[in-house]
């Protein structure tokens, strides 16, 4: 997968996804970072990129040249437009699903605002979607950009070990992650639960996902009331309050219950 970032911090954003897994899945190929800077594409003798905002106002807007044509630069290397997103407080909240539908896509191009904000006409004319990482507002687009980046990157096939390595973490099945555990077993005078330790497979899954449940309903209610609506019988059944099922069967024109017999139909009983 390709990112193409525009930005006026191109070292910034280089030296952060340089690191750590990011960084490995740049130097095996399995990502493709590429950083311009917009000031090189300056008119201005001087490669300024901002003015003053028609109408008034404090603050500084982005020129809308530069930023066109350091798109048009990236969009040339192209047979076809990639999907271009602007990294805007006035954006979609970035969230688990949106990454990983971006994962789909091979190209994307990414816009760094800065000062107060881009040229509107920027926007109306290259931009295909806004997202925002979170209701407030930052000095630039440089970090937004680095955690979209970093979000979609782990979710390309090969950056992480295996995908268990990101499916059973927060937000990605609608639940917030399980605690973790390692080595020593005791510390402090707290230790590691006993079923994490029993080697049951079965037990430790179900106690995860019911600590799934747990931490996703005292942290983030909205999240696990959204949850509990798609999941319900699967909620129900985790925490062992699926009404049960008793066998019946007619004898001598009576019904009595038994169990293990032939011609037996289930009822459920009353929850």
């Amino acid at each position: 997968m390709r990112f193409d970032v525009l930005t006026l911090f191109p070292d910034s954003i280089d030296n952060f996804l340089n690191e750590s897994i990011i960084g490995r899945a740049r130097k095996k190929g399995l990502i493709t970072i590429n950083t311009y800077n917009i000031r090189d594409f300056s008119k201005d003798k001087h490669r300024k990129v901002d003015d003053y905002p028609y109408g008034g106002g404090s603050g500084m807007v982005m020129t809308p040249q530069p930023v066109f044509d350091a798109w048009q630069h990236v969009v040339n290397t192209f047979p076809k437009k990639p999907r271009t997103i602007y990294m805007s407080p006035q954006g979609t909240l970035l969230t688990q699903d949106i990454a990983q539908r971006l994962k789909d896509e091979e190209n994307l191009i990414i816009i760094c605002g800065h000062y107060e904000g881009m040229d509107e006409r920027i926007i109306e004319t290259i931009v295909d979607e806004e997202i925002s990482i979170g209701d407030y507002v930052l000095t630039g687009g440089e970090l937004p950009a680095m955690v979209l980046i970093d979000c979609v990157s782990r979710l390309v096939d090969g950056v992480l070990s295996s995908d268990e390595a990101y499916s059973n973490e927060s937000h990605y099945n609608g639940l917030l992650e399980y605690p973790q555990y390692t080595r020593p077993q005791e510390f402090m005078g707290l230790h590691v639960p006993d079923v994490l330790l029993s080697g049951h497979h079965a037990n430790i899954e179900k106690w995860r996902y019911l600590q799934m449940l747990e931490r996703t309903k005292k942290k983030r209610p909205d999240m696990y009331e959204k949850y509990l609506k798609e999941n319900e019988e699967k909620v129900l059944e985790a925490y062992g309050l699926l009404p049960k099922k008793r066998r019946k069967r007619k004898k001598s024109g009576e019904n009595k219950v038994e169990q293990g017999t032939s011609g037996i139909q289930d009822v459920p009983e009353n929850p």
